[in-house]
């Protein structure tokens, strides 16, 4: 699918614009929340602008709701599709999940059993989405807390039917890979080599903790990544090939220079793996 290496690259926060104006940190990339941007003007879209000129962009979104019963938000597509006109992003992408029905947001990343039924009806969803906006997307697999007595397959199988029915692309969490496989007991390579490789196009890299009763883990993004994680990232980087990849940090976010030794020891990893200089 002649898959673009971007690089290894960060989530652009608002903490951290003055410094990447101001230094041009060595990064590659930026991921930014779309809906953070999906206003007429303003800070947030100033600031945008100016660090589009020397930094290639993706735009990744928490509100496409793929997996309701709802009808797909045609006003949210469209302020979407505007978005994607200015931004001209690498790439854009959503989660693999739902966020509401009833025409109620509960502002969650919610689970769906994985069943045939329900990955026919995501994929008709994503290519109606894609037939929209015009471009590919990709999805991204979620942390997961629960699991449904009515799920007909693992989730790298169902994820894997959805992704080739409706011919999109994936964003592989590899921390939400992971989590889920503590939280569930299987096997996290198992979940790796089960999803198609020249599908994923852009990896996750994240911070996790556990709940008070230290039996769960959640998928946080509020400290650094994991040894246990950066050692899977090193495997699904043997198994894959180069893959655009990049840091989520959402809370507790440290300065700039923190996020960027902790994005030269990934850049190490990748590199490493791919026989590159890092």
């Amino acid at each position: 699918m002649n898959r673009p290496f971007l690089g290894f690259g960060l989530g652009l926060r608002k903490e951290h614009y003055d410094a990447v104006l101001a230094e041009h940190p060595p990064v590659d990339w930026f991921e930014i929340l779309s809906e953070n941007y999906m206003v007429q003007g303003g800070k947030p879209l100033h600031y945008l602008d100016r660090i589009r000129q020397d930094y290639p962009v993706v735009m990744h979104g928490v509100s496409l709701s793929i997996g309701s019963s709802d009808p797909l938000n045609l006003d949210y597509l469209r302020d979407l599709k505007s978005l994607a006109e200015r931004v001209q992003p690498e790439w854009v992408s959503d989660h693999l999940c739902w966020t509401g029905v009833g025409g109620h947001n509960f502002h969650d990343l919610l689970p769906m059993p994985y069943t045939r039924k329900i990955a026919r009806h995501v994929a008709e969803r994503v290519r109606q989405v894609q037939d929209i906006l015009g471009r590919q997307i990709l999805l991204e697999n979620l942390s997961s807390y629960v699991s449904f007595e009515d799920s007909e397959m693992s989730e790298w199988e169902f994820v894997t039917e959805v992704v080739q029915s409706a011919g999109c692309l994936l964003l592989l969490d590899v921390n939400n890979v992971y989590v889920s496989s503590i939280n569930h007991g299987f096997d996290p390579m198992d979940y790796i080599r089960g999803v198609p490789p020249e599908r994923v196009w852009q990896i996750h890299l994240a911070g996790h903790t556990t709940n008070a009763s230290g039996k769960i883990m959640i998928d946080t993004h509020d400290m650094p990544i994991r040894d246990e994680v950066l050692d899977l990232y090193a495997h699904s980087c043997e198994l894959l090939g180069p893959v655009s990849t990049m840091i989520e940090r959402d809370d507790n976010i440290p300065p700039l220079p923190e996020l960027l030794d902790e994005l030269q020891q990934v850049r190490e990893v990748g590199s490493a793996c791919w026989g590159m200089d890092a």
